[in-house]
């Protein structure tokens, strides 16, 4: 391309909803390192809308014309899991970068397939597990490392979602209750969590865990169609790391009150607590989106005191958009350096390896 910037296509870049249009184009928007040159829906009519709703260059209707189109040097896939798999190769075979959201794809298997291919090609990959990204997950990880809390012995992850808190449910959330689509709560939120343990606290060696399914009766709000619910809706789980120490983990969905985030971390020399804000919008408390606070405390002061966070790390983005613009902004680094700092198709890997058994 004639620009410096990278040019990124967008697959499943629908007009009207989606986790493109609310974290990945203003994301995009907002770095001069990007330029977002093509997106693709299923229809003609929605690619052609989307391209001018978005600013996009070219609209497809082909993943295949997208990703091999010579504008495009970074693929983002945003379609629904159990795509990801042919979309993904599509992008590698064109030997463009590719960035996928989470989970890669539906089982381990299919994740070393994608992850050993794009080695083999030497392809740059990223993977949207952008609460590592957050600012108070930054600053948390610093004052561990730095023994800020002695020895970690233990930590607590709790964390619900609003999703499920009515019988009646959008048409196009219907497919995440079958446990095979690799997008129930087990795979996403549980995902999410176990990444951002180990981001913090080091490598999980064993893990145990009961789900429960304890809402069937959902129906799609448009039709009023019954919906057959086999995917998890609750999440208990217990971790050991290789460092010896203990993790217990409670994730549910279809949480009535106003849905929130908090991760206790104990050491021997002091706490650290990430905490979601009570936002009204239900999807600012899931830990990869929302934007989290850092609380510390110690022996000498054991009030919860909040931990001041950098400034030059703000953001004025939709919330959504926050964490996965400063995931782009690193890959774009990565991109110019020849670095692999982001979490790549190898971490996905692994993580999937770690929640299959659940």
């Amino acid at each position: 391309m004639a620009t410096d910037q990278i040019g990124v296509g967008i697959l499943g870049a629908s007009p009207d909803r989606g986790w493109a249009a609310r974290a990945h184009i203003p994301a995009l928007a907002s770095s001069p390192r990007f330029l977002l040159t093509a997106v693709a829906t299923s229809r003609q009519e929605s690619a052609e809308e989307a391209r001018t709703r978005f600013g996009a260059t070219h609209a497809f209707t082909d993943p295949y014309a997208l990703a091999s189109h010579p504008d495009v040097d970074l693929v983002t896939v945003t379609v629904k899991v159990p795509a990801h798999v042919e979309l993904v190769t599509a992008a590698l075979e064109s030997g463009k970068h590719v960035y996928c959201e989470w989970p890669l794809a539906t089982t381990a298997t299919e994740s070393a397939t994608l992850a050993t291919r794009a080695s083999a090609l030497g392809i740059h990959t990223a993977v949207g597990l952008q609460s590592r990204f957050s600012p108070a997950v930054r600053r948390a990880r610093t004052m561990i490392a730095e023994g800020g809390l002695g020895t970690v012995r233990s930590a607590t992850v709790y964390s619900s979602r609003a999703k499920g808190a009515t019988r009646d449910v959008p048409a196009w959330t219907a497919y995440t209750y079958d446990r095979h689509s690799g997008a129930g709560l087990v795979e996403v939120l549980g995902g999410h969590a176990l990444d951002l343990v180990q981001h913090l606290l080091g490598p999980v060696r064993h893990l145990s865990a009961r789900t429960a399914v304890l809402t069937r009766d959902h129906r799609i709000a448009e039709t009023g169609e019954p919906i057959t619910v086999t995917a998890p809706d609750h999440l208990s789980a217990t971790a050991e790391l290789d460092n010896g120490a203990i993790v217990s983990v409670h994730l549910h969905d279809g949480e009535a009150s106003i849905p929130r985030t908090r991760i206790e971390i104990s050491g021997t020399e002091g706490n650290l607590a990430l905490v979601s804000k009570r936002e009204t919008d239900p999807w600012a408390a899931q830990l990869q989106i929302g934007e989290l606070e850092l609380h510390h405390a110690r022996p000498d002061t054991p009030q919860w005191t909040r931990v001041p966070l950098r400034a030059d790390q703000a953001s004025t983005l939709p919330v959504e958009a926050a964490n996965v613009a400063r995931l782009y902004d690193q890959l774009a680094t990565d991109l110019r350096d020849g670095s692999h700092t982001v979490p790549g198709f190898r971490t996905a890997h692994a993580l999937h390896r770690l929640i299959e058994p659940v």
